[in-house]
């Protein structure tokens, strides 16, 4: 059986703009999935996830997977790994480098209270 880590990249917090983009370690993993768990939302808010591949020496970005955009409650899992089947918006067939981006884009200043984690295989 594979190892699993978990982290947290954003706790439950109510947003009204985009927070800073926030770099996971991913030596070692096979596949990731990204949880994304809207608990609240006012009006009418649209957040995109951007999941980008990081390259620590040239601090260069590349994007891997982005969701579509998040407008209400509910829970939003993106999975990224080699030999994926390919889905719009929520599953890419890519390798997984060394360190993944997790950078939420807000539309608008509406709130929306979300949490972020990354589980990762190794």
């Amino acid at each position: 059986m594979s190892a699993a880590n978990t982290t947290t990249v954003f706790a439950s917090v109510n947003r009204i703009a985009t927070p800073d983009p926030v770099d996971v370690d991913m030596i070692g993993a096979h596949g990731m999935v990204v949880i994304i768990d809207v608990s609240a939302a006012a009006v009418t808010p649209s957040v995109v996830f951007n999941v980008d591949g990081y390259d620590s020496l040239s601090q260069k970005t590349w994007t891997l997977l982005d969701s579509a955009a998040i407008t209400g409650e509910g829970t939003t899992v993106l999975r990224v790994g080699p030999g994926l089947t390919n889905s719009a918006n929520l599953i890419a067939d890519d390798l997984i480098p060394p360190a993944v981006r997790i950078a939420p884009v807000h539309a608008d200043a509406d709130p929306i209270t979300y949490t972020v984690a990354v589980h990762s295989t190794e």
